[in-house]
């Protein structure tokens, strides 16, 4: 049902090498590029994710309790893009591990406080 997901910035060169680095280990790469827009996925696939500045021209802001979750196909994976998100400016809200019944999953964003 979700063609894509578009997320704010104010810095697209970070948030496009951040987006870069994690889409780079779940196997997808840029699918259409401008001056303004970013988005990465797979022609014809599953939904994608672009970044974008604000069309109205204002700054970029959290949309606070907003999350969008990228799917990995294991607990390694998992790990890996984690550690890849941290690595490309990524900060922690919270650390890879069991979040239920049979989910596992991992929590970063772009300006928070890392995990300690």
């Amino acid at each position: 049902m979700i063609g894509y997901v578009t997320l704010g910035t104010n810095d697209r060169d970070r948030g496009a090498a951040f987006y870069d680095a994690v889409c780079g280990e779940l196997g997808v790469g840029r699918i259409m590029e401008n001056e303004q827009f970013i988005a990465w996925g797979v022609p014809g696939g599953g939904a994608g994710i672009g970044l974008t500045a604000p069309f109205d021209g204002k700054p970029a802001t959290v949309g606070n309790g907003v999350m969008v979750a990228l799917e990995a196909k294991d607990e390694a994976q998992v790990q890996r893009i984690h550690e890849i998100a941290l690595a490309h400016g990524g900060t922690c809200e919270g650390p890879p591990g069991p979040r239920g019944d049979g989910f596992y999953a991992a929590k970063t964003e772009t300006e928070r406080e890392r995990c300690r």
